[in-house]
């Protein structure tokens, strides 16, 4: 397991002009960034132990994390 976070530009470095653009004109993919950061976030504190939380809590962030990443990357691609 990994302690790095997944921050999401780093996840979709080719993406990066479309995801700045997409982020300035899309409420919509601004919320799901926001969102994504701050599961990622959770995530992470949990993975480090400054946030401890149970097995089924972490498998529970970490699909909506996968969620969230497929739905943005779905929006970068159709734009």
């Amino acid at each position: 397991m990994s302690n790095t976070p997944h921050e999401i530009q780093d996840e979709f470095p080719e993406y990066a002009e479309k995801m700045h653009a997409l982020k300035a004109g899309d409420e919509r993919f601004g919320k799901l960034l926001e969102d994504y950061r701050e599961v990622n976030r959770a995530i992470h504190r949990a993975e480090t132990e400054v946030e401890p939380v149970g097995d089924v809590q972490m498998e529970t962030m970490r699909k909506q994390r996968m969620v969230l990443k497929d739905e943005i990357y779905g929006m970068l691609t159709k734009a």
